[in-house]
Formats: structure tokens, sequence, C-alpha cells
């Protein structure tokens, strides 16, 4: 609801008073008629500003044709002021290019207001100031007007206007007259470092790590030649099984696998590859027998995976050819018969890639159980960060570490040691969380650097911009961004209604009461029991009148958070709970 002030009335008294300033002597008539109004009669915070309407309703047969009216809104906070933009008002015989209030039939103006926001109006007041100016008497320039008695300055007043600084600034403050007390920073209370979002790790507490030998046969035997059994691969992979089996935190698991090249008789190279089987775990338990370690051992008939994985590699002319056969036909027989009929890339295959596939292959799979959470942890609280890879790092960050400011030491150092943009968006993650909101964003700007470029990265680019007031900033990253980002936008921008639609929890009952839907407000906050939750339930039944509720909710917020005490003490949303004696 508009509130209705008798601005001009003062105005009018400081007339009568004003002798000197004769143009002015007969705006006392009928001053009661006139009306200024204030929209919102509660200054709001909203996408970084705080704006206002004054509307100023003239009557008919009141203004005079050569006065000038000069009004100039100010903020006025603990400080100093800000001024805003001015406006000027003339009679009809003025010749100016003001505002022109006919004499007969009065006027009506609206005066936009707007201010960037500064921490220091949430306790502030919107007031303007006065200055009258007549063709004749002390008033031929503008005079400051005492717009709350109507008197003019002093001596010492227009000294200390002349002076300038603090001084000026104090007659300023007292003959101004004020419009609206306070600032609803509500807005500036929405959460955004809870939308923001990790980008994940690759941490893995069990690594498998697969390592593979094989024994090759001559065409169509299954006999183990003393040169393969002695190979230089076999013994590289029983030196992997000695070291696994000296390492507390591997376990393996060993196979032998027989094939056959994809050539002659299906049936004759199923019996083969079984053969080779039986013959490769032969030799591969005699090789392994001073280990203990047993293997299991299987066949797969013609090796057509390997044979296709050697031609990809490979460099023979044609091979897209092989390939594109191996894609058409299922069919073994079919597949070697088409292979068969390029008889120069088969003289080739026949050399090059199928002994490769005549084989019995060893193949090992260690499991490596990681560090435990324990054991990170005790690295990260030495300080032996070194010795922690980087996807370590993360996880414990992400996952495991509690302590906010631990995370941030860490996650730093991984981001700079491995220049990890994943690193420097979680990073950036934390620091919002916070409350260092430049430093996050500067993160956040890191990481894109560094060429993240996910829905998780711009999504928080546009949240810590908006952090940071930069909405017009966060709208350049909203196409890229979740949905959830895409409603805090328009919550930053008084979009309320669509924003409490969309949005959840503390953030929608944020939207909800900037929408004045205080029931959906309550929904949405009611089984949350954070500090904040308590502290916006308190504004709520403020708002609602519930002064008991309202004082109970604060206790709560305080006991939880003591921070919020002096955040309660300047917020004009609770203004009527204090003013009905409530202390802290």
């Amino acid at each position: 609801m508009k509130n209705v002030f008798r601005l001009m009335a003062i105005v009018a008294v400081a007339s009568l008073s004003l002798t000197s300033c004769n143009c002015f002597k007969k705006m006392a008539k009928n001053q009661d008629e006139v009306k200024v109004t204030c929209t919102p009669d509660v200054l709001t915070l909203n996408n970084g500003k705080v704006e206002a309407d004054i509307t100023v309703v003239f009557p008919a047969e009141y203004y005079n044709k050569k006065a000038v009216l000069k009004v100039t809104p100010i903020m006025v906070f603990e400080g100093g002021i800000v001024e805003g933009a001015t406006k000027y008002f003339q009679g009809g015989k003025v010749k100016e290019n003001y505002t022109v209030i006919d004499k007969k039939l009065g006027g009506e103006y609206t005066q936009h207001v707007e201010f960037p926001y500064d921490a220091r109006m949430a306790q502030s007041e919107l007031k303007v100031l006065v200055e009258v100016k007549c063709p004749k008497g002390k008033c031929k320039d503008y005079t400051l007007v005492n717009a709350n008695t109507g008197a003019l300055p002093t001596k010492a007043e227009k000294a200390a206007l002349a002076a300038g600084g603090a001084q000026a600034e104090a007659v300023k403050v007292e003959f101004a007259y004020p419009i609206a007390k306070g600032v609803n920073t509500l807005q500036g209370d929405l959460d955004y470092a809870s939308a923001m979002s990790n980008t994940a790790n690759n941490y893995k507490n069990v690594t498998t790590v697969v390592t593979k030998a094989d024994i090759l046969y001559a065409i169509n035997s299954s006999n183990v030649s003393k040169k393969a059994a002695n190979s230089e691969d076999l013994k590289a992979f029983k030196e992997n099984v000695v070291a696994n089996q000296a390492n507390d935190r591997a376990s393996q698991k060993l196979y032998v696998n027989g094939y056959a090249s994809p050539d002659g008789p299906e049936k004759f190279n199923d019996k083969l590859s079984s053969a080779r089987s039986k013959s490769g775990h032969k030799a591969a338990q005699k090789l392994l027998k001073d280990t203990g370690m047993e293997l299991d051992a299987a066949s797969y008939g013609e090796d057509w995976e390997g044979f296709k994985e050697l031609v990809a590699a490979s460099d023979i002319e044609d091979k897209d050819l092989i390939l594109q056969v191996l894609s058409r036909y299922d069919s073994s027989t079919q597949r070697e018969s088409e292979i068969k009929n390029m008889s120069a890339v088969f003289t080739e295959l026949k050399k090059e890639i199928l002994p490769k596939l005549r084989r019995a292959q060893l193949i090992n799979s260690t499991d490596i159980k990681g560090k435990t959470n324990d054991e990170m942890a005790a690295l990260i609280n030495e300080g032996r960060l070194e010795e922690l890879t980087n996807e370590e790092l993360l996880y414990m960050a992400e996952s495991v570490l509690a302590d906010a400011k631990a995370k941030v030491a860490v996650l730093e150092y991984t981001a700079k040691k491995f220049n990890d943009a994943r690193a420097y968006n979680n990073l950036g993650v934390v620091l919002a969380q916070l409350g260092d909101k430049a430093k996050a964003l500067t993160a956040f700007e890191k990481a894109a650097q560094l060429g993240l470029n996910n829905n998780e990265i711009n999504s928080n680019l546009a949240l810590a911009n908006l952090a940071n007031g930069n909405v017009a900033k966060a709208q350049q990253f909203a196409a890229a961004a979740d949905a959830k980002t895409k409603s805090l936008i328009s919550a930053a921008q008084g979009s309320y209604s669509a924003a409490a639609a969309t949005l959840e929890g503390y953030n929608a009952a944020i939207a909800s009461t900037l929408n004045n839907d205080l029931s959906a407000a309550k929904k949405a906050i009611a089984a949350e029991t954070t500090a904040k939750a308590d502290y916006l339930r308190a504004v709520i039944a403020s708002k609602e009148g519930d002064l008991e509720t309202a004082k109970a909710q604060l206790k709560s917020a305080i006991a939880k958070d003591a921070t919020l005490a002096a955040k309660a003490a300047k917020d004009v949303n609770l203004a009527n709970l204090f003013a009905s004696g409530f202390k802290l």
C-alpha cells in the first residue's frame, strides 16, 4: 500500500515564512490537497539497484506561474549520502524547459529514482531535497529549503553548504524530507552457492590393471615350443605376477585363453583352440609354479576380434575393405571366402596378421586397492599432499573432507600442480560456500580458460556473477546453464513468480516471500532447520503480524548463527518486531 505524504504542505509552510521568496506566498492555498506517494512504500533491492517512483499531484489553482521548484532525491545512510537525478518544475511564465505545472489545472508527475545498491543502504532513508527559485527577492538563485521546518539556511548552514564535504552533507540530511525508510534486501539473501555444482573426478578405490602375454604356435599346431615357453614376453608376465604378490593391496586373477587364426575349417579351429588352451595352461603353470598361482583356462575358437584389431592397427593396403567385409558378414565361412578372394591382400595377411593369432593368451587381471580414506586424510593433515594423485585429492575434497578451509587448501594445491580445470571449478564452489564471492568467480573463470565447457561450469559462472551483482553478465551464461540457475537469474531480475514456480527449498521461499505469497514461502522451507531458514521464517511471521512467532524464530536463528543479530537489527522486514519492544 502506498504511503501518502504532505510534502508540498511543508513547502507551502516554508513559503509563508520566506517573505523574500515572494512567488511562493500564495502557494499555501489548497496545500492539503498536494499529495506525494512513493512506490514501493518499502524500498526493495532488485538487480543490484534500489528503485522507486515518487508521484506528486498538484491541485488546481496552486502553483505560482513564476515559481521554479528543484527536487533532488537522496539516499541517506551511515557514512554519507548519494544523490539521485534532479527534477525541475516551473510555472507557466517561467522561460525554461522544465516540467510545467499549470496554474489553473494543476498537474501530476512521477519521478523515477534509482541508486546503485550499497550494503550500507540496508539501514537508510530515501529523502528529497527541495530548492526554490523566484524572479525577485533572495531566492533569485536556487535556495535550499528545510523541507521539515520551512526555514531558510542560517548563516552557519550556508557556510557549511559552501564548504562541501561532510559539513554540507549534514545540512542536506537535516533539510531533506523523508519519503521511505530502509531497504528490503531479501533478494540479496538468495543462496547462489547452494545451487553450484562440482565437476566429477575419476577416482576409483579399486583400479584394475590387465597384463597380457602370448604363447605363439606354429600353424595347425598346439605344441608349445621351447622358444615360445622361454620368450621375453612370458618372463615379463611372471615378473608382473611376482611384483603384484609383494603388493598387499593387489588381488590377481590369472587366465589362459586358447585361440586359432580365422583360416581353415571352423570345426578344426575350435578343436585347435581347445588344445592350445590346454597346452598353454600347462606351460603357464610350469612358468608360475614357484608363485603358487593358479590359472583358469578357456578356448574361444577363431579369433575374429583379434584379427579385426590387428588389421585396423596395420598399414595393410585395402584394410578398410577388409574391415567392411567383417562388418557386412557374420558367418566365418563367408568372411574367410571374401578375404581369400582378395589374393594379394590375403598373402599379406598370412604373413603379417594370422601368425599372431595362433596363440594361447595369458591374462593377469589385477585389482589394486587404493589408499583408505583415513590414510589419505592423514597425508593431508601432515602436509604430504605430493604423495597423493590428482584424482585422490579431488575425491578427498569433494567426498571426505568436512572442513571447508581444508578443502580450499587441497583444491588450491591440486589446481596449481596439475593445472586442472575441474579443481578450479570445485575450488570455486567451496569459496562460494565460504562467502568469498570474488575469489569464487575468479576460480570459475580460470576453469573456463582451461577448457572446461559443460553444464556445471556455465551454471557456476552464471551463479557466481549473480552473487557478485553482475546480473547482465550472468545472463550471458543462461542458455548453457541448468534450469535451477535460469530460475535464480529470473529471481535476481525481480521475476519472483516465475522463479518461485521452479525453485525449491530456501530459494523458493525467498522468491515466494518477495512475491507476497507467504503461504507458499512457509511451505517451501517447512522441512529446513538451518539458521537462515529460521531467519526467513522470522521475516515471514513479521510480515504476517505474528510477532510471537517472529521472536521465537529469530532467537533460534541467532542461536545457530550469532552473526544474524547484526543483520536483524538493520533489516526493514523486522522493523515492526523491534518497534514492539523486542530486544536481542
